[in-house]
């Protein structure tokens, strides 16, 4: 998470450079899909690259197609949607998992993915 904050940061503190330049009705919006489009790009970059951001590495989790393989960046791009408007609906999309017989999130259900564990690195299904 505080290497999302630190990418934020310096994108917002870029912004700033071209905000003086924008009408004021709309420097606001624009600002925020503008760090909107930076945290997806983070995400999928990261879940395509490695299947895996900073925090799911420390954690031993990587993100996988239902079938095992890599995520492709649409995929990827699905996902991070899904999971956006989930959170933006009180965070039905977490809250789902509680009764997933899978314990899978809303929008791994609806991407086509799933979380597995690394253990000793042998990749496990998790749930």
């Amino acid at each position: 998470m505080l290497l999302l904050t630190a990418i934020l940061f310096i994108a917002a503190w870029l912004f700033l450079v071209i905000n003086p330049l924008l009408p004021v009705a709309l420097a606001r919006p624009l600002f925020q899909a503008y760090l909107l489009a930076i945290t997806a790009a983070y995400f999928i970059y990261c879940w395509t690259h490695s299947g895996q951001t900073l925090p799911m590495k420390t954690w031993h989790i990587r993100l996988v197609m239902n079938d095992g393989a890599a995520i492709p960046a649409k995929k990827a791009a699905q996902r991070y949607l899904f999971a956006l408007v989930g959170t933006a609906l009180c965070g039905v999309g977490f809250w789902w998992a509680l009764g997933d017989r899978d314990r899978q999130f809303l929008h791994d259900r609806l991407a086509g993915t799933r979380l597995i564990k690394d253990e000793g690195g042998r990749m496990k299904a998790e749930g």
